[in-house]
């Protein structure tokens, strides 16, 4: 599925929605889980869009007579330690790192010298699928004794593409973990202080309810906000979120051949009137009155923001936390707009193999190193993801009290995953995010209404989606 501040006690683990991660930072020290979802998107599909820049002419063979492989990577999900091991492992196998990077990625993969193994989200996948610039993985999936398609869980499907849509066809990526991004963190200690019932753990709210609990909880004081009762990570996805909402009101966000939006219908209007109802209440941060750090948690954990809604990734924050954190944190299901439960992922990071990739058999060696070995098992014990493996799914923590309450809730949450429409015509939240932005500023601001800024929208993401149509063919 993007990013932001976390706490980092790390392993591997997204977002919008929302990363994986490993190695321990400096105790206090926070990092950045979703400000690659905007970056790494364009990677994931934008390469015919983008300058070509000189690419890198990466040696195939180093010289001691290793097989060089060049991966292109995040380094705090990817570590020189997992690197080594993996050497170690393979010892005719030489890594070349570089640091993820989507203008450089794109020139690589536009010069026909693209790295062997990349990072990428599985919502987004298919612009680059359509283009043809990933491998199919099911000849690899079909032989490989730890890494096949009966262990996969279904968010896996993102990544698959038969030509026309995502979710069948062959798999051309895999991902490595994910969460249910619509989730809801909240302080129980908040709730008691609004004397507010706490939200159910087991059952999920309506938005409607849940905007009128984020009043409730919002303090103010002198003109300004004091406490925020609902944050929505505003900065990090629009598209994803708005999709949901429309999805679980029956409607649909795209046409059956993935060419045109419609943000004029009921379903559309009633999910935009809602993100401005949101802000116009001034219950949680927005683009007009942005969170200091530009996301949730450091307002969460001074007891500044009551509900955040983030993913399963988030509970990794508050492992080293106080008791007084640990002890009043509590994880909701994501609440519903209309009749249809769905929990979808923002993003569902992962990684492919390039079409045009020199090493494939090799890449496949760290593709079923990365996804099925060690440095799975460790982030699946990390509690900064869920894992995308079956297998691992009893491997996510329970020691802590909080822990125990958000593996159950989320276990629960796995049935209602559902993905998120991916036109391979536009670049996912990469392109919507400022064209949403910008008209639901202006409906915020009373330039406009709520149905002027959903034509507004609609006219130009089919313009965006008709060069996108242009480009690919």
């Amino acid at each position: 599925m993007p990013q932001l501040p976390r706490r980092t006690q790390l392993i591997g683990a997204t977002p919008a929605g929302a990363v994986s991660q490993f190695p321990r930072p400096p105790a206090g020290q926070h990092i950045s889980r979703r400000r690659f979802l905007t970056s790494s998107a364009l990677a994931a599909g934008g390469a015919l869009s983008v300058p070509l820049l000189g690419a890198c002419n990466a040696s195939t063979e180093s010289g001691d007579g290793k097989t060089v492989l060049t991966v292109m990577y995040m380094a705090n999900e990817l570590t020189k330690e997992q690197i080594a091991d993996f050497e170690a492992k393979n010892p005719d196998i030489k890594i070349r790192f570089i640091a993820h990077d989507g203008t450089r990625l794109n020139a690589m993969l536009a010069s026909n010298e693209p790295p062997d193994f990349v990072r990428g989200p599985a919502v987004g996948s298919a612009r680059t699928n359509a283009q043809g610039l990933a491998t199919e993985l099911d000849q690899y999936l079909d032989k490989s004794s730890v890494l096949n398609k009966e262990s996969l869980l279904p968010v896996n499907d993102s990544f698959r593409w038969d030509g026309k849509q995502i979710g069948s066809g062959p798999y051309y990526g895999l991902v490595k973990d994910w969460s249910q991004d619509a989730t809801l963190w909240y302080n129980r200690a908040l709730f008691k202080e609004a004397k507010i019932e706490p939200l159910s753990t087991t059952e999920p709210i309506s938005y409607d309810e849940l905007l009128e609990i984020g009043k409730k909880l919002t303090k103010k004081s002198g003109g300004k906000t004091q406490v925020y009762g609902l944050g929505l990570e505003w900065a990090w996805n629009l598209y994803a979120p708005l999709s949901m909402m429309i999805l679980q009101q029956g409607g649909e966000v795209y046409s059956a051949d993935l060419t045109e939006t419609d943000m004029t219908t009921p379903q559309a209007l009633r999910a935009l009137k809602w993100y401005v109802d949101f802000a116009k209440a001034g219950v949680g941060p927005t683009s007009l009155d942005p969170a200091p750090d530009g996301a949730d948690l450091s307002l969460f954990l001074a007891k500044r923001m009551a509900i955040t809604q983030d993913g399963y990734w988030y509970g990794g924050n508050f492992v080293e936390e106080s008791d007084e954190i640990k002890n009043n944190i509590a994880m909701a299901p994501a609440p519903v707009m209309g009749d249809k439960r769905i929990s979808p992922t923002y993003a569902g990071w992962g990684a492919y193999i390039p079409a045009k990739a020199k090493h494939k058999d090799e890449a496949w060696k760290l593709m079923e190193y990365f996804m099925a070995g060690k440095p799975s098992e460790d982030r699946a014990k990390s509690g900064w993801g869920i894992p995308a493996l079956k297998s691992q799914l009893e491997m996510m923590p329970q020691e802590l009290p909080y822990q125990k309450q958000v593996y159950q809730t989320q276990q629960a949450e796995l049935e209602y995953a559902e993905q998120l429409p991916d036109s391979p015509y536009i670049g996912g939240a990469t392109a919507w995010d400022p064209v949403l932005n910008k008209h639901l500023l202006r409906a915020i601001k009373n330039e406009v209404t709520v149905e002027a800024a959903g034509k507004a929208i609609t006219d130009e993401i089919n313009k965006l989606l008709r060069q996108g149509k242009d480009q690919i063919g």
